[in-house]
């Protein structure tokens, strides 16, 4: 269930995150601001909505969505995406669409963390997040 993931995370290793970013076409001075940006993450249930935020110094942003109902988000590097929460399995997993492209996020718990690897066209970036 996705209360699992109800706490605040911080991110504590990035792996592979700037070629994922450039995979997506993101410009050199927003990876460079993207690499260094330690974001944290505050993932809760409103109701019968999940919300993700994220709180950096570059930009902080709210989701909210019920499992399974498409949205509408515009993301960090100012992409305009459809996206949808689900849960498969024990992961918690986030998939924004556009423009026929496909980027997924998959949230998954091991040893109390919470692991988000992000894959785009076969680009892996693995982000590694503890409790606050």
């Amino acid at each position: 269930m996705v209360e699992a993931f109800c706490a605040t995370w911080k991110l504590v290793d990035s792996q592979n995150f700037d070629e994922y970013m450039k995979a997506l076409g993101v410009g050199f001075a927003t990876r460079q601001v993207g690499n260094v940006t330690k974001p944290t993450v505050v993932i809760s249930k409103d109701g019968d909505k999940v919300v993700v935020k994220t709180l950096s110094t570059f930009r902080n942003t709210e989701l909210s969505a019920k499992l399974g109902e498409e949205f509408d988000e515009t993301t960090p590097d100012d992409r305009h995406v459809k996206s949808t929460f689900s849960m498969e399995g024990d992961n918690f997993v986030h998939v924004q669409k556009w423009d026929g492209k496909e980027s997924k996020f998959v949230r998954e718990i091991k040893d109390g963390k919470m692991v988000m690897t992000l894959t785009f066209e076969g680009v892996k970036a693995v982000r590694t997040y503890e409790k606050a």
